[in-house]
């Protein structure tokens, strides 16, 4: 990595660490920017450029943060960072941060896209998922099902999701990495058998 790109990181994580100011992980105290440096290093582990492990920094900004359009992340880090983080974005026509569509309507339209999208898209997407699965199977692991009541989605939607979207990758991607998704869907469903589904 060059000077140059060195210096987009660098651009690309104050303008998340600003976005995402005050934000944590759902129901913890976590920094929400500790999710973000997570993906963006699995982007990078399994080969990603530059431009995808700048999505991985900001491919929560429209979703989750007042006043950042897809003009904005173009305009400030290029047509391809923008491209990769609307892909990877569920929100609907109309859906603002403080406003979205149902919880199925949006999943179902990002399933959709996730199918149509090319394979830099699904990595930033697949390095989305792994880190969010892996912190929802350990919570589960430590706290068994009561980690659920924190997510908008029942047990049972929440395993057709991750299962879905496991489908929806593809099998191009790096090996490691859906190796490890297939495990941690293997281990969720595993948890969430028997669960009340609503």
């Amino acid at each position: 990595m060059n000077a140059r790109e060195h210096e987009q990181l660098g651009r690309a994580l104050a303008f998340a660490l600003r976005a995402h100011e005050g934000q944590t992980r759902k129901g913890k105290r976590v920094p929400y920017v500790s999710h973000l440096l997570q993906v963006a290093g699995a982007v990078l582990e399994h080969g990603g450029d530059v431009e995808q492990t700048i999505a991985a920094l900001l491919h929560d900004t429209l979703e989750d943060c007042k006043d950042v359009s897809a003009e904005e992340l173009a305009t400030e880090f290029g047509d391809e960072v923008a491209r990769i983080v609307v892909t990877c974005s569920d929100l609907l026509d109309g859906d603002t941060p403080n406003r979205k569509s149902p919880w199925r309507e949006r999943k179902n339209a990002y399933i959709a896209k996730l199918q149509r999208a090319d394979r830099r898209v699904r990595l930033v997407a697949a390095c989305d998922k792994l880190h969010n699965l892996s912190n929802l199977v350990a919570d589960l692991r430590a706290e068994g099902a009561d980690t659920l009541t924190r997510f908008n989605a029942s047990p049972e939607e929440t395993l057709w999701y991750h299962q879905t979207v496991l489908s929806a990758l593809g099998a191009d991607l790096p090996r490691a990495l859906t190796l490890e998704l297939e495990a941690l869907v293997g281990e969720l469903s595993q948890r969430l058998a028997g669960q009340p589904s609503g």
